[in-house]
């Protein structure tokens, strides 16, 4: 692409990278996350060593699963949660593959090892799990554990003859320097107390993935230094929530943020604007579970003395989980039976016992279309 007399490009600004933001405009977003941030350690403190391990599994494998997503991969879930798992201490069996083993590496190594300098060759040795040598995956050669070659890094779609460019990186001249530029940066601004976290994380997304270092796996690796990042200021709250499946809810509005970033001036705000509206909903999230878990937890305490079937704990825990596969509208003896598998006579008998036994409510309405939910003790929402 030729150069215009005008910097078409964010690196190519004169001042490059002396980013500025506006602080007002940013304010309300920083304090929201801050405080969403200081709820989320006030109810891990709630929740106990075992549920702890479990959230955190259920977190980071989501954080996995879905940051190859957004590049349009799909992983083995199955293989990528033994490989957590068994890193976690968690007897779980389960065949593991290169992949997920690196992948696995990857992210404990970005979130539980955050006190360790960020160099260069902590970043090769990130851009080898990504790229396991024995993978059958790669469609072509690629130079793993290095920087990229001398052509032009061009992000592109459309037709081969006709392509719409959305960013170019800079030139590989000079990319060590670059890259070592922001790597000073990185470390002297963990203790920059002017700084707040949040947006340092936020302005390391933008810079890291606008140099674009790699070949390939750009993307992944700046997220995994996102959580880097935030794991730096908060020491265990990164591993309870997963802000690449909120970038993933929002792929398009990602794209379009870096892109119009990446064509503008050093002022950034309009891209910390979308990183820290989706930090937010990411930690939202992440509240919402565990206070899902600990809804649980009370229940299960409170319903602890009652000599229930393994049918009828399976599909109370399925309520109690919610989501799509929750029932939010409450169970009839029909579902009961199909996830349960049991006869007609056995559900209707399983839900009166239940009802008896004030593990769930019979809800307004009668007959056939007769409904049941869990039947939460007044104090459960404390």
């Amino acid at each position: 692409m030729p150069f215009m007399n005008a910097p078409f490009w964010i690196w190519q600004q004169p001042d490059w990278p002396h980013f500025s933001w506006q602080a007002d405009t940013l304010a309300p977003l920083l304090r929201a996350c801050g405080q969403a941030q200081g709820r989320l350690l006030g109810m891990l403190g709630a929740v106990g060593s075992d549920t702890e391990v479990q959230s955190s599994l259920d977190a980071m494998l989501q954080n996995i699963v879905t940051s190859s997503a957004i590049e349009g991969e799909q992983l083995n879930v199955g293989s990528v949660r033994s490989s957590l798992a068994r890193r976690l201490g968690l007897n779980e069996e389960g065949r593991t593959s290169a992949r997920s083993e690196g992948l696995a590496e990857l992210l404990l190594d970005a979130t539980h090892a955050d006190q360790r300098p960020l160099d260069l060759e902590r970043l090769y040795g990130w851009h080898r799990w990504l790229f396991p040598s024995d993978d059958n995956l790669l469609v072509r050669p690629l130079r793993i554990g290095t920087l990229r070659g001398e052509e032009p890094m061009q992000v592109v779609s459309g037709r081969l003859d006709h392509p719409t460019v959305h960013f170019e990186a800079p030139p590989r001249a000079g990319l060590e320097a670059q890259l070592a530029d922001f790597l000073t940066w990185f470390e002297s601004s963990r203790d920059d107390t002017g700084l707040d976290p949040f947006l340092r994380a936020g302005i390391a997304h933008f810079w890291f993935v606008t140099l674009h270092p790699f070949d390939d796996g750009n993307g992944r690796l700046t997220r995994a230094l996102t959580d880097l990042a935030l794991a730096q200021s908060e020491q265990q709250a990164i591993r309870f929530y997963a802000m690449s499946a909120s970038i993933l809810d929002d792929r398009a509005g990602y794209y379009r943020a870096l892109e119009t970033s990446q064509k503008g001036t050093l002022d950034i705000t309009a891209w910390l604007l979308w990183f820290l509206a989706t930090l937010l909903k990411s930690l939202e999230q992440a509240l919402a579970r565990i206070d899902r878990v600990l809804v649980k937890t009370r229940y299960w305490q409170t319903h602890r003395d009652h000599a229930l079937s393994a049918e009828q704990i399976k599909v109370l825990n399925r309520l109690l989980d919610g989501g799509e596969q929750g029932f939010e509208n409450g169970i009839s003896a029909a579902q009961y039976q199909a996830v349960a598998k049991v006869s007609k006579a056995t559900a209707t008998r399983h839900l009166s016992d239940l009802v008896e036994k004030g593990c769930l409510a019979r809800l307004p309405g009668g007959g056939r279309s007769t409904r049941y939910q869990i039947q939460h003790s007044p104090n459960a929402h404390d």
